[in-house]
């Protein structure tokens, strides 16, 4: 359940606003051509700020990682594999 929930926000959500966004931009006028482009900015934003969320936790595991590799470093003194 957490996964499919995580997977809608991460991907469906910013796709769905996306096509949102075309739709209202094929129905009509310039007003609708601005309002859609609107919408299809909102949600590439929603997709590059969980891409950014994704790529710090990223760097905060791999610091992690470092920091209990340094640990065994002080303790054994050798760099483990």
């Amino acid at each position: 359940m957490k996964r499919a929930l995580l997977f809608a926000l991460r991907y469906v959500l910013p796709a769905a606003t996306v096509l949102a966004g075309l739709v209202i931009m094929a129905m009509g006028g310039e007003t609708d051509l601005e309002g859609g482009a609107s919408v299809v900015s909102a949600g590439l934003a929603i997709y590059f700020v969980n891409w950014l969320y994704r790529i710090g936790a990223t760097g905060d595991h791999e610091r992690d990682v470092e920091e209990a590799a340094r640990r065994y470093f002080d303790e054994h003194g050798r760099w483990p594999s």
